[in-house]
């Protein structure tokens, strides 16, 4: 194994979102920071729905039960924005 996969850890240690961004604080030290406007669930649930988070995937993964919305840090990492309604 080399050093660089021992010392990754994508496992979420904070959420939190300013007016524009979705903000993801891993474990392994690195934050991600995401346009709102890529998941509609988000960028239209209230300020305080949106602290409402919790973990899941076994820390890879991040739910928030009041707008059912679900992401991954795999997906966040990817750029991945939410899928287009049909």
């Amino acid at each position: 194994m080399n050093i660089s996969a021992r010392l990754s850890d994508e496992r979420v240690l904070d959420v939190h979102c300013d007016e524009h961004r979705l903000i993801v604080d891993l474990m392994d030290g690195r934050t991600i920071s995401v346009p709102l406007a890529w998941y509609p669930r988000l960028l239209h649930a209230s300020p305080q729905s949106r602290e409402k988070w919790e973990l899941c995937g076994g820390g890879y993964g991040i739910h928030w039960p009041e707008i059912d919305e679900d992401l991954s840090t795999e997906g966040l990492l990817r750029g991945a924005a939410a899928p287009k309604a049909a």
